[in-house]
């Protein structure tokens, strides 16, 4: 069957060093990726980061029309990266075709537990790569022509009830309080991974003054934050989750901290020079 006009497959997947894993390794996985996606004969996909595009633009704004615009979305979970985690809950929240992958040292994750996840190994062995890479193609090909043939293909929303997703281009928020609870609970379990996992409580370093603009504009969404719930004692917002949330957002704190503790080292130490 001769390859029509090129459809979008946007990947979402780990880019920094995470989880003993270096960037080239995960840029290793995604070649493997891409790779797989390209031996399938029925169609032609052109596979890139959900992050990724020609023109100079707000990221934020790119990544959250791309993650609602690719024909296919495959992620990977492995490490539970929080920004994967959370645009993977975008991608579910839109009901949209989505193939998860994770490595074999990577534990489920509780709300995307229901959907299957496809392994591989870290170590990426080649013989096992080889059947990894089939297996992928071979799921690839069959959800994308489910999600074609089926007006109705759900592939999580239908675990829950009976849904309506709004476009993208809409203002009207959803009322699926169901779905908004879900991505509550997503990005709070992963922002709370790293916490979890780094024993003792980490010294809190002084603020930094090697990036001021950024810090002024964590200072300015702390501040945006106290206001808005009424907050007198900044002091007491440290290792509060929502707040590092809101901040995240307002600050676009991936583009600045390749680790998330240390973002949230920073936000606590700038919480404690306001106190």
């Amino acid at each position: 069957m001769a390859k029509t006009k090129t459809l979008t497959c946007g990947l979402i997947a780990p880019i920094s060093p995470l989880a003993g894993c270096s960037a080239e390794h995960w840029e290793e996985v995604r070649s493997i990726v891409a790779d797989a996606i390209d031996t399938i004969d029925e169609y032609k996909f052109n596979t890139t980061l959900v992050s990724d595009a020609d023109e100079v633009g707000v990221i934020q704004k790119r990544i959250v029309q791309n993650v609602y615009n690719s024909d296919m979305i495959v992620c990977d979970v492995s490490g539970k990266n929080p920004n994967v985690m959370f645009e993977l809950g975008l991608r579910l929240a839109f009901d949209k075709a989505t193939i998860i992958i994770k490595d074999d040292e990577t534990k489920y994750s509780f709300d995307t537990g229901i959907i299957e996840h496809i392994t591989y190994p870290r170590d990426l062995r080649f013989t096992r790569i080889v059947d990894f890479k089939k297996d992928l193609a071979r799921k690839f090909l069959a959800t994308y022509e489910a999600s074609v043939a089926d007006t109705d293909h759900s592939p999580f929303l239908k675990n829950f009830g009976k849904f309506k997703v709004a476009d993208l281009n809409e203002t009207e928020v959803p009322a699926d309080k169901i779905v908004l609870e879900a991505l509550q609970d997503i990005r709070s379990e992963v922002g709370l991974l790293r916490r979890r996992s780094s024993g003792p409580p980490r010294r809190r370093p002084r603020v930094s003054t090697d990036n001021l603009p950024v810090n002024a504009r964590i200072f300015s969404s702390i501040l945006n934050y106290l206001s808005e719930h009424d907050i007198s004692n900044p002091a007491s917002l440290t290792n509060n989750s929502d707040l590092y949330r809101h901040v995240e957002t307002k600050v676009a704190a991936g583009q600045y901290f390749a680790e998330l503790d240390d973002f949230m080292s920073t936000v606590d130490s700038i919480l404690a020079m306001m106190s």
